[in-house]
């Protein structure tokens, strides 16, 4: 693989499972287990494939954080990849299979030169392939960077940073079943050649593992297959096609599928007395027959359910700026899938900490996608994100990342809350587009608004309708549900899946083309809402400063103990954030707080110099003068004689603790202790004038100032 070698193998490991490889490349050893249950599992009417991509610290020699040291709920990124891994699989099992099957992949040694997640993939194909599982595999999948425009196969950790494109192409010899893309606004046609570019490489996994196969592979089991009887199929073809296909011609979904429920109950009601006992599979039957006419409506008479035409956009409207409190707020609306997007700001602080197998780092702009039952006109209990909202809220943020300015520009955390307020079809698009109107209405200057929409596919084998904007319906029914996000210069984001066993190039480069004007169509109604970003943050946002100090510096920012940083953020009410750069960070609630500690920060830290003028506060009183607080944590002493142009016989004649006074500062001694002057400054404290004759020099204060005399009496 591109001068690096891949292997696998199997017979030493979980030989208990139906199939178990261990795939290795570099230091990267990834162990693949298939396993499918011996009876077809009864009530269902889906095929139960569960994909697990279990991550284990010990691969990177780490021990987890918290107090919870043997790990807990798969984090984010498992969850990605999990999904990932089952996208290319799905499709390449027999129609009608009911038994279990689960795909464990399991990471046991990693190093960034090779990361484990496409390993993964290969290691589920290749453990279901030499199983007894019913599998039409293999498939291969890899990664695609480019880098100083050169493509790069299965890329390096630092290497996919350095890249201005993440392409994972997953697919069989002649077609591709998955395409998952991050891009930095390229040109589809860079997507197209990346795709192709991978397609050699998934050739050369593919015989890999047939290779394999044909050393330790096993008879495939004799499963039985659920299938509608034929008989069933015709009878409702024969008497109700005509009017299922009046039933979903509605623009209206909720009328739709009532009408469609109400014909199923008369189907099943009419037919079942001539099927005894076969209500169940009576429905079935009716719903396979929704599903050829809604095909059938498409491919030979070119009409979608909603009347719309293959490549026509539902009516949309965008609204910003709903919520009052909220500091950004973005309301999308097209047909009948609707998401409210609201971003909140907070300081570098809130960032989220990530903590994965390849990388510790940071993550300012957090995107999270929520989908309430009430949204599709259900009623049912609300649970913990699964993993369908987590993979739609990372494609919105994978769409959105590219245009947030860097934290140089825009020194904030970000988190986008995307709710869907009703659905049907393409909400993660949705999610996108909302987010872009809130970002806006936030006065977040990103780079180009984003928008994005789904592209379906319907084909029977020879033939092929491109679908720009799916609803729900054509997603169920259809062979591929596309999703493309991007400004108006290029991609940022594509994820597709496919129900068939794959898509060729020519029909993904036109599903590309027909994705462009669909975004171009949108962009325009998003910025007929919101022309450009608000050019005021929300008066409810935090006020974000940015000073940059000598690094040498920050141990007087943060003090004995955090003595310096904790007194000022005390004071201010502010939250400061230091970097080893000597970058600040000072986050306030509103802009005064914020002011007063930029400027406490920044006499801190600044050079004093001889003649600089400072107002401070007296914070001790001694027989030989006052210590004047400069700023935190740095002092200077007014000796006795400084305090007035008169003869002062005790410092409290004049000062008192607590007492705020100018100083200019006359002297500065090798072992940086500063010397002040009361003379020639305005206010009560002195009754001198500028041109009293004190020079501010090396000898123009008593060196005895900078300790107490002894009393001789």
């Amino acid at each position: 693989m591109d001068g690096r070698i891949v292997q696998i193998e199997t017979g030493r490991v979980a030989k208990q499972a139906d199939g178990a490889v261990l795939v290795t490349m570099g230091d990267t050893v990834v162990l693949g287990t298939a396993t499918m249950s011996k009876e077809a599992r009864e009530g269902i009417d889906f095929f139960p494939l569960v994909c697990d991509y279990e991550e284990r610290k010990y691969a990177v020699g780490k021990i987890p954080g918290g107090f919870v040291k043997r790990g807990g709920r798969p984090s984010d990124r498992a969850v990605l990849i999990s999904r990932l891994i089952d996208r290319p699989l799905r499709p390449m099992f027999p129609s009608g299979m009911r038994n279990e099957v689960q795909v464990i992949t399991m990471p046991m040694s990693v190093e960034l030169e090779n990361p484990p997640d496409i390993l993964a993939m290969l290691a589920a194909s290749a453990a279901l392939s030499i199983s007894r599982i019913p599998f039409d595999g293999p498939i291969g999948a890899v990664r695609i960077c480019r880098i100083d425009g050169n493509f790069v196969i299965n890329p390096s950790w630092d290497q996919i940073h350095a890249s201005d494109i993440n392409v994972v192409v997953a697919g069989t010899k002649d077609t591709i079943t998955t395409l998952d893309v991050e891009a930095d606004q390229v040109d589809e046609s860079v997507i197209l050649d990346a795709a192709a570019f991978g397609q050699k490489y998934i050739i050369k996994l593919i015989e890999l593992q047939e290779k394999l196969v044909a050393e330790a592979g096993v008879p495939k089991a004799d499963v039985t297959m659920h299938e509608v009887s034929a008989e069933l199929l015709d009878i409702i073809r024969d008497k109700a096609s005509v009017d299922i296909s009046e039933a979903i011609q509605q623009p209206d979904k909720a009328a739709c599928e009532d009408s469609i429920t109400l014909l199923k109950q008369e189907i099943v009601e009419q037919i079942s007395p001539d099927f005894p006992d076969q209500e169940e599979e009576l429905g079935e039957a009716v719903e396979c027959v929704v599903k050829e006419e809604i095909r059938k409506l498409i491919l030979e008479k070119g009409i979608r359910p909603d009347g719309r035409k293959p490549g026509e956009i539902r009516q949309i409207t965008c609204e910003v700026g709903l919520l009052p409190r909220v500091h950004g707020s973005g309301l999308f609306t097209r047909g009948q899938t609707q998401v409210m997007s609201c971003l909140t700001l907070g300081s570098l602080d809130d960032a989220q900490i990530v903590d994965t197998l390849e990388e510790d780092t940071v993550k300012r702009y957090m995107h999270y996608y929520n989908f309430p039952p009430y949204s599709v006109g259900e009623a049912r209990p609300l649970r913990s994100p699964g993993r369908r909202e987590i993979g739609h809220g990372a494609l919105a943020e994978k769409a959105l990342l590219p245009v947030i300015p860097s934290k140089e520009e825009f020194p904030y955390s970000l988190l986008m809350t995307s709710d869907v307020l009703e659905s049907n079809g393409s909400t993660s698009m949705a999610s996108t587009c909302g987010s872009t109107l809130a970002l806006m209405d936030a006065g977040v200057k990103i780079k180009a608004p984003v928008a994005g929409a789904a592209m379906g596919l319907m084909t029977d084998g020879k033939n092929y309708v491109v679908l720009s904007d799916i609803q729900g319906m054509e997603d169920f029914s259809g062979d591929m549900d596309f999703k493309v996000a991007g400004t108006e210069t290029g991609v940022t984001a594509i994820q597709m899946d496919c129900k068939i066993k794959g898509i060729s190039h020519e029909v993904m480069k036109d599903a590309l083309a027909h994705a462009k004007p669909a975004r171009m169509h949108i962009l325009g109604k998003m910025l007929e809402a919101i022309s450009e970003s608000r050019s005021e943050m929300s008066q409810y946002a935090p006020r974000v400063l940015t000073i940059q100090i000598n690094p040498d510096k920050i141990g007087e920012v943060i003090g004995p103990g955090g003595k310096v940083i904790k007194k000022i953020e005390a004071d201010t009410g502010a939250s400061l954030s230091i970097e080893q750069d000597g970058t600040i960070f000072i986050t306030a609630a509103d802009k005064n707080s914020g002011d007063t500690a930029f400027r406490m920060v920044d006499e801190l830290t600044r050079e004093i110099k001889v003649g600089d003028v400072f107002t401070g506060k007296i914070v001790k009183t001694a027989p030989f003068g006052a210590f004047v607080e400069l700023m935190p944590g740095r002092d200077g002493l007014v000796h006795i004689s400084q305090l007035s142009s008169k003869r002062v016989e005790k410092v409290e004649d004049v000062v008192n603790v607590g007492d705020e006074i100018t100083v200019r500062v006359a002297e500065i001694n090798p072992q940086g202790k500063i010397g002040l002057t009361c003379k020639g400054m305005d206010g009560a404290n002195n009754d001198a004038d500028m041109d009293d004759g004190l020079e501010f020099g090396e000898n123009a204060v008593p060196k005895a100032r900078f300790r107490p005399r002894k009393n001789k009496r």
